[in-house]
């Protein structure tokens, strides 16, 4: 049994977006129209919230990372009439089955980070990308929801070469591809129940903090804090 989270520490992030794109490439993430990303449609699991402090020339930009908190109380799975989504008794996760999906979004409404998106339109890319797609994500339709999954598919993966090895799965084995894609490393990504891992370490420092814990919904993402940055409410 494990209990996947991950840790960002603000400090370092700088705002790249290598980790949207990273996001998008792996999870074939569809592209939206001016107009519909207008409309407030786009779809993108990760996102990187900017803030601004001062006036210009001497503006303060910061960056917070934002996606699916994989809530250990998770609402959405709560008000899910089908069952297509719910959460992984074995690793934590909040997962989806796009099959069961019939598109009322009640989890979209439910969810407090807003960070479920409905598919809209059918997804569509550029003949020349199509053949890049990735085969290990299965491509959502028109009319289903979807969000973050912690790249539950490389999870898959990093089991199947670890017991073709003959051991168990080590940190390290299991990564995330905005992690990876993270030049600056402000992303740290494992099993918080592993007292002996990093993720784990770093949710216990002192600048740790989690969004909307007032909710009781128990996210398992958690923020480093930068030190004269105020915590959210």
């Amino acid at each position: 049994m494990s209990r996947y989270g991950m840790v960002i520490d603000l400090d370092r992030c700088s705002g790249c977006q290598a980790c949207v794109v990273a996001c998008k490439v792996e999870n074939n993430v569809p592209f939206c129209s001016v107009k519909e990303s207008s409309e407030g449609r786009e779809i993108a699991w990760m996102q990187v919230l900017p803030s601004y402090e001062g006036a210009f020339p001497n503006v303060r930009a910061r960056y917070m990372p934002v996606m699916c908190m994989h809530c250990e109380k998770p609402p959405c799975v709560l008000v899910c009439p089908t069952g297509a989504t719910y959460q992984s008794e074995a690793t934590g996760i909040v997962a989806q089955v796009y099959t069961r999906c019939i598109g009322c979004r009640f989890c979209a409404v439910a969810c407090p980070y807003t960070v479920r998106y409905f598919n809209w339109a059918k997804p569509d890319w550029p003949e020349e990308m199509k053949e890049r797609l990735s085969p290990d994500v299965y491509v959502r339709t028109k009319s289903v929801v979807e969000k973050c999954t912690f790249c539950s598919h490389r999870l898959l993966k990093a089991r199947d070469k670890a017991a073709f090895e003959d051991r168990k799965l080590k940190e390290g084995d299991y990564v995330t591809a905005c992690q990876e894609a993270c030049p600056t490393k402000a992303i740290n990504f494992g099993d918080l129940d592993d007292p002996q891992s990093r993720v784990a370490s770093l949710s216990r420092d002192r600048r740790a903090f989690r969004l909307r814990e007032d909710l009781g919904t128990e996210p398992q993402v958690y923020y480093l804090n930068e030190g004269d940055w105020d915590v959210p409410d």
